[in-house]
């Protein structure tokens, strides 16, 4: 492992010691040492020191499962610092992360924590897009609310607990959580916020809607709800593509605040001209049909 690859790891995962090819442990080397994999894996999710959690705001039901799914796309650097805050939300959490065949080094370091409790990993052979590892998240889900999370550190998953609130309250069957609905949004690109709000009002007016965020990566929905919707874009096009269905099928859609901390396309950024372009084909085409 190169000097490089060792400096992209958080500081505080430790992996265990390289044995050159020539020792040969003995059995109880090997159980000893998978003895301490496993406490490696239990405590991963306390890497983050989670700093002014937000308190409760709504009775959690005691049986609550959410099941989170999180695509990954060469994320290495931030997918262990979300997966530490979702596991540390106050509700049982199945956290499902599907890695969109990474060229950065993200399989091997999601390959240490395989296994570890809570945790459903899946690793695609070919990248198709996000939407598309939406798809294999959603098939395996088994929570009674799903909900999207971005693997990058733009969304914060401690937001999670607000944005699924409408629905465990009975209010609603989705949730979004709005970026424009946080005290100020902090994306201080005008184009960005520019676009956004074009394609949202877009998306408005063909669904009868009223969002104000319909590009948000923070969505939760109640399980049989997201399993039902034939969805078809492998790209960025699942958002216009799923709120659209959504409103021809009269689910009850809401919004709540989430935070949100832009990064730019030297940070890893992703999403592009080509993207907003097909969003608003996607816009047109499943706001007229399926």
């Amino acid at each position: 492992m190169s000097n490089a690859m060792l400096n992209d790891v958080p500081s505080s995962v430790q992996f265990m010691p390289f044995v050159p090819a020539l020792q040969r442990p003995t059995a109880s080397d090997v159980v000893s040492r998978a003895e301490e994999k496993l406490a490696e894996i239990e405590s991963l999710w306390d890497l983050m020191e989670i700093d002014e959690e937000p308190p409760v705001r709504f009775e959690i039901p005691a049986d609550l499962r959410v099941s989170v799914v999180i695509p990954v796309y060469n994320e290495k650097k931030t997918i262990f610092d979300v997966i530490a805050r979702v596991k540390a939300l106050p509700f049982e959490t199945e956290i499902i992360v599907v890695d969109d065949c990474s060229t950065d080094g993200t399989r091997g370091w999601l390959e240490t924590v395989r296994g570890a409790p809570g945790l459903k990993l899946i690793l695609k052979d070919q990248n198709e897009g996000k939407g598309a590892a939406l798809r294999t998240g959603f098939a395996v889900a088994t929570g009674h609310i799903v909900v999207v999370q971005d693997a990058d550190s733009e969304y914060d998953p401690r937001d999670i607990e607000n944005v699924i609130r409408p629905i465990v309250a009975g209010e609603a069957d989705v949730s979004y959580g709005s970026r424009y609905l946080y005290r100020r949004c902090s994306d201080r690109s005008f184009l960005h916020r520019l676009a956004n709000r074009a394609l949202t009002a877009a998306s408005n007016l063909f669904t009868g809607l009223r969002l104000t965020d319909m590009e948000t990566c923070h969505k939760a929905f109640r399980r049989h709800v997201i399993r039902d919707l034939p969805l078809k874009q492998n790209r960025f096009g699942f958002e216009p593509e799923v709120t659209a269905k959504l409103a021809r099928r009269k689910y009850r859609v809401t919004e709540t605040p989430s935070s949100y901390k832009p990064r730019g396309y030297a940070e890893g950024k992703k999403i592009g001209i080509r993207d907003a372009l097909n969003a608003i084909y996607c816009i047109a085409r499943y706001g007229l049909a399926d």
